[in-house]
């Protein structure tokens, strides 16, 4: 075997069985060995080549690196032993009991005076309205077109369905067997009712009627508080309310397109009375 190794490390090409009993396969570059390829002499040129032991890093890693390899995995398998301190933390379960405070809950309220970001709410009346115990009957700002309108929206989604759309309680709900009736907005105490009465039940309920507090911001209520009392006056509206250039009874609507059941109509122009023509000499 020593014999045939040294024959190939000296270049001279052979052909036969080996020790093994493997055939011994040449080629211009390379000779074939049990299987196991084995470069020439002109192509490795170091002679043949050895493999380091997958065992052995000093071939791949400076002295100073696998010490720093080492300290790290050290590191690593001491820190994987002391997990008490953030996998078991010392805390309390949400609303659990706790010795530590007097009362024994682990829960605590709000510092006094506390007051949560986006909840300052300095103008009371505009949150409450009431001023002091009593509701007050003033807007906290003014009504415009722009109010009533988004007043008649929130109020045909949250009221009318109870309320109806005229505010008189025969809305959808009380048709369909309701226990009780909501009371209609045109009777006399709801007439003489200040505005801040309304928004306090819309804000807290009354009765069998919920709160809407979480579902119609503050300001939307004084809107639909506003649209309220249009509702009232439009239902009980008399001829000192009208204004003077207004017809009694108004006009019917012009149009010019009836419109259909997939088109709406569409109103005709007005037509501008004609200037007075200027007297003829």
């Amino acid at each position: 075997m020593l014999r045939l190794l040294h024959k190939l490390k000296s270049g001279k090409d052979h052909v036969g069985t080996a020790a093994l009993g493997r055939p011994v396969e040449r080629s211009s570059t390379a000779v074939s060995f049990a299987g196991c390829p084995i470069l020439a002499r002109s192509v490795r040129k170091g002679g043949i080549p050895q493999m380091p032991a997958l065992w052995d890093f000093s071939s791949h890693f400076e002295p100073a690196r696998l010490l720093a390899i080492a300290a790290l995995l050290m590191t690593v398998a001491l820190g994987a032993a002391c997990r008490i301190d953030m996998h078991v933390q010392p805390r309390q379960n949400p609303l659990s009991h706790s010795d530590f405070f007097p009362d024994q809950r682990s829960a605590r309220p709000p510092v006094e005076g506390t007051v949560a970001r986006g909840q300052l709410q300095e103008d009371s009346y505009f949150y409450t309205g009431k001023i002091g115990s009593n509701p007050g009957d003033v807007m906290p700002f003014p009504v415009t077109k722009e109010v009533l309108e988004r007043g008649r929206e929130r109020f045909n989604i949250f009221c009318a369905p109870c309320h109806s759309r005229l505010g008189d309680g025969n809305g959808f709900v009380p048709s369909r067997g309701f226990a009780r009736k909501p009371p209609s907005y045109h009777i006399a105490r709801l007439q003489k009712a200040p505005v801040g009465y309304f928004f306090d039940v819309i804000t807290n309920g009354f009765g069998i009627m919920p709160d809407y507090a979480s579902q119609i911001p503050p300001r939307d209520r004084w809107n639909i508080v506003a649209y309220v009392r249009a509702l009232q006056l439009s239902q009980n509206a008399t001829l000192a309310d009208v204004p003077a250039e207004q017809k009694i009874p108004s006009q019917p609507p012009k149009f010019r397109e009836p419109g259909s059941g997939a088109t709406l109509p569409v109103l005709a122009p007005e037509k501008k009375s004609d200037e007075p023509k200027e007297d003829q000499k």
